[in-house]
């Protein structure tokens, strides 16, 4: 395990070739640099989680350090790496998703203005997330964290001649800024109240300083979940997350799966010691993640982007990881996590070669008929959906996302159960309104499929992991995150999971309903008042946007506008111009005219007598 260290050596070097060479070499070369150095990453990466389960190191977790950072007044934080049961699944996660995201993007990107830039900031983006989930101490994770915002920022606005993805980038990178403001604030809480950012010697101290719910434990996990929602795009800081798809495909692939918005979620796990000492900020979490599956789920059924769709989609699944975290179930929401990125990148991937195949149209209103001539493609889609639908037995998703329901409604809390099974009927209809609108029905444009190796094989390899095979792939968690407090039978939970697969068939059914054929139910609803009236707010993702125009964005424009011109100089300024009038009106009496001198004068004691009188009185 000692070459750990070369995991995210290997994309920074190639960040830095790809970014030296400026653009000056052809394709294949940045294709085999960008790709190669995310795969030399993903054979340290076996070698590193096969070590790990073969020979478990002493305890149960690695520390490797290179070498001490500072030492400034006791504080020493090493420039060190952690490796226990949840960095193996997440570097897992990460570099294996990320590879493959990057072979097919090798496909998708050829021919594009920028391909080698495109591959120097998809490199310093695994970097960065690598750089995040290993980091042995909070202070470095925070580097991480700011270096996916950055990345995030530089891919969505790629295509920067377009106005609209430069607005789009800048929003990602504000909203999110926002967050990790909160998230810094929780890291200086903490150092002051415990002296130390390593998060083992965090989780050892802060039972020991703290008592549960007390002031500062709560105020510092209260900011940490500020950060946390705003990197994994949840209530009330979702809105960039939908307009990142203004950046290429396999961006959103690899921000969706396997990189940035999961950060939240491992922040969260991985401090999981604090937030126990803060239950009511646990249980916001739950609400947070809850609320926010709803709000996308209604939000996703009325899109007509196909990457839009998808985008509230992951808000929604990073919303169930929330509620489960809340709930206590800290196995379920990483093994989600890992389900999710499989299923995920498959759904994005396939959606970009379903993008490439219909010359760029994403409007899936405008598509029809592709089953036929994508046929991988839609397999992808069916396979990718059922999965994000947690359809029984067959799929990866099923597994996960019912061991969060499961864990939900053991813990006894109802609302946050019904939450679920709302988002699980939501999911399953949105998903295959999309396959059937898409894929279905009547032809609308030309599509020619792709070929090559780079795009065939990410999706069938994606394909095998969506189904029961990926769910076979168990998290090295034990040991690591807490055991679930909740208890039920048995026989309640084979009842939860018979409910679950049903609500998820009934969604694809009353989607076949709705969808298939003329539609003429659909479009009827749609046009009726109360249709059109909340698929133009759903559609607006519940006016979040407007609100914080309104509230934040205008206010902030209004005091930009007077503190541009200077208030305190204008204002320190008056008096000078004061004084200046002041002489300009005397000067005026200067009339040269003996008659008005006089009339002055008179008027001028009269006005001294009239006050020698009121002061005498």
């Amino acid at each position: 395990m000692n070459l750990l260290f070369l995991t995210f050596v290997f994309p920074l070097i190639g960040f830095l070739l790809l970014s030296f060479s400026r653009g000056r070499i052809s394709e294949n070369l940045a294709a085999l640099i960008g790709v190669g150095s995310i795969g030399l990453s993903a054979i340290i990466t076996a070698w590193v989680i096969w070590q790990f389960n073969v020979a478990p190191p002493e305890g149960g977790h690695y520390t490797q350090v290179l070498w001490r950072w500072m030492d400034v007044d006791g504080f020493q934080p090493n420039f060190a790496l952690y490796l226990d049961g949840l960095s193996v699944t997440m570097l897992g996660v990460v570099v294996g998703v990320g590879f493959l995201i990057h072979l097919f993007a090798s496909w998708y990107m050829r021919g594009e203005a920028g391909y080698s830039r495109f591959f120097a900031y998809t490199n310093l983006f695994i970097a960065s997330m690598l750089f995040l989930i290993l980091g042995d101490n909070l202070l470095f994770l925070y580097f991480g964290w700011e270096g996916v915002g950055l990345c995030s920022y530089l891919l969505i606005g790629f295509y920067y001649s377009n106005r609209n993805n430069g607005n789009a980038a800048l929003k990602a990178f504000i909203v999110t800024r926002i967050g990790d403001v909160f998230m810094a604030i929780g890291l200086f809480i903490l150092f002051q109240q415990l002296g130390t950012l390593n998060v083992q010697e965090l989780l050892v101290k802060a039972p020991e300083h703290f008592k549960v719910g007390d002031f500062w434990i709560v105020l510092a996990t209260l900011m940490l979940l500020g950060g946390a929602v705003g990197k994994s795009a949840q209530l009330p800081l979702q809105t960039w997350l939908a307009d990142a798809m203004a950046g290429p495909t396999p961006v959103s692939a690899l921000i969706h799966a396997a990189t940035m918005v999961t950060a939240g979620v491992y922040l969260i796990a991985r401090t999981h010691g604090l937030f126990a000492l803060a239950p009511d900020i646990l249980h916001l979490v739950g609400i947070v993640g809850g609320v926010t599956l709803v709000l996308a789920g209604f939000a996703a059924l009325v899109q007509t982007d196909i990457k839009r769709i998808l985008a509230y989609s992951t808000m929604s699944q990073i919303g169930y990881m929330f509620l489960a975290l809340g709930v206590g179930a800290w196995e379920g929401a990483i093994f989600h996590l890992m389900t999710h990125a499989f299923f995920k990148a498959l759904l994005f991937l396939a959606s970009g070669a379903v993008i490439v195949a219909c010359h760029h149209e994403q409007n899936i209103f405008k598509m029809g008929g592709l089953w036929k001539k994508l046929p991988l493609a839609y397999a992808s889609f069916i396979v990718g959906g059922a999965a994000l639908s947690a359809l029984p037995l067959l799929t990866a998703g099923f597994y996960s996302k019912d061991e969060i329901l499961w864990e939900a409604f053991a813990s006894g809390n109802n609302g946050l159960l019904y939450a679920g099974l709302a988002g699980a009927f939501m999911t399953s209809l949105y998903t295959f309104r999309l396959i059937f609108i898409a894929f279905h029905g009547e032809a609308k444009t030309e599509a020619h499929a792709g070929h090559g190796i780079a795009h065939w094989l990410p999706l069938s390899v994606l394909i095998v992991l969506s189904t029961f095979i990926g769910a076979l792939i168990t998290p090295p968690l034990a040991g690591v995150l807490p055991q679930s407090v909740g208890h039920a039978g048995g026989e309640a939970k084979h009842s939860l999971e018979i409910a679950s697969g049903a609500i998820a068939l009934a969604g694809i059914l009353l989607a076949a309903l709705l969808f298939l054929g003329k539609r003429r139910m659909a479009t009827a609803i749609a046009n009726s008042g109360p249709g059109r009236f909340l698929s133009a707010w759903w559609f607006a993702a519940w006016g979040f946007d407007w609100i914080y125009d309104k509230l934040f964005v205008k206010p902030y424009l209004a005091i930009s506008h007077v503190l541009r011109s200077d208030p305190f100089d204008r204002t320190i300024g008056l008096i000078p111009r004061l004084v200046k009038g002041g002489h300009d009106t005397m000067s005026r009496t200067e009339t040269g005219q003996l008659r008005w001198y006089a009339a002055s004068i008179a008027v001028g004691a009269i006005l001294v007598l009239g006050a020698v009188v009121l002061v005498a009185v």
